[in-house]
């Protein structure tokens, strides 16, 4: 089995793939940006592929979003992992704390550790990557006094030295990530996972938009919906439809499967007040 991930090898997501059931004896295939990721699963370039998709600190991760909801109507959820995420400061051996004059990392990390960076190296700037491990390859290769936010397995990976971990602004900062597989093919199904390993009951991912929602209640009445049916929601965002300014699309997390009856009908009724309601997947919550 082939499995896709945010790369290079020292990412969080590749931490995450690493540490699940799902990928004993499959070939990790590393990829640059969240929507490549996506769209090898949509291709069947991989058999599944793993993307972060919200954080307990920073909330979702937009360009993961954003591809599930414009970019790959052939993908479908198939799974999630969830990982407790610490961050390091990290730099070429040689290059202490007080000589670095840029932190580069991935945007969200870079957000998790706004206020040490604040407290600590205040005035440096910050300098997006594609990937915590990209930022520390990059900074293993500059020759500018720069520091990268990233894992301390990366760190080792690209010869680099750790200035300071867990400088992240919260401790229990956690990642959730998703699996996701061409619609049609889910390659766990039936999968045995560990003695060790729990699978908590299903949760159903959607996405809706409508061209009623200028209009007052718009999102209660879809909202209604689910509650009405004792249906409880786990999360709700929005993210802009890309249209024009004050119209979105809502993603919400769910309590239950799209083939329970109870469910369905719920999902069905969305239907009478928005435009478009897209099921993006039902799947076992992870369990930590």
């Amino acid at each position: 089995m082939r499995l896709g991930c945010l790369g290079p090898a020292g990412t969080f997501t590749h931490a995450a793939l690493s540490a699940s059931w799902r990928s004993a004896g499959a070939k990790v295939v590393p990829l640059a940006t969240e929507r490549d990721t996506v769209l090898a699963a949509e291709r069947g370039d991989v058999d599944a592929a793993l993307v972060p998709i919200e954080n307990s600190l920073e909330g979702g991760v937009n360009a993961s979003l954003d591809t599930l909801a414009f970019d790959a109507p052939g993908v479908s959820i198939v799974g999630e992992e969830v990982l407790p995420v610490t961050h390091a400061l990290i730099a070429r051996e040689g290059v202490a704390v007080g000589a670095v004059d840029a932190v580069v990392s991935h945007p969200q990390p870079l957000g998790q550790c706004r206020r040490w960076l604040a407290d600590n190296l205040p005035g440096r700037r910050a300098i997006a990557a594609t990937s915590t491990a990209e930022a520390v390859r990059i900074v293993s290769e500059s020759d500018e006094p720069w520091a990268a936010i990233g894992t301390v397995t990366a760190a080792g990976l690209y010869g680099c030295a750790v200035l300071a971990e867990g400088i992240e602004d919260e401790h229990g900062n956690e990642t959730r990530f998703l699996w996701v597989a061409a619609t049609g093919r889910d390659p766990f199904a039936g999968a045995v996972p560990a003695a060790d390993v729990r699978l908590g009951a299903p949760k159903t991912s959607i996405a809706f938009h409508g061209a009623g929602d200028a209009s007052p209640g718009w999102l209660v009445r879809c909202l209604s919906e689910l509650a009405f049916r004792g249906i409880n929601l786990t999360r709700i965002e929005s993210r802009p439809l890309k249209r024009q300014l004050g119209h979105y699309l809502f993603f919400v997390d769910l309590e239950g499967d799209a083939a329970d009856p109870n469910v369905a009908e719920a999902i069905e009724r969305v239907h009478v007040h928005a435009e478009v309601v897209r099921v993006l997947g039902s799947y076992p919550r992870a369990v930590r």
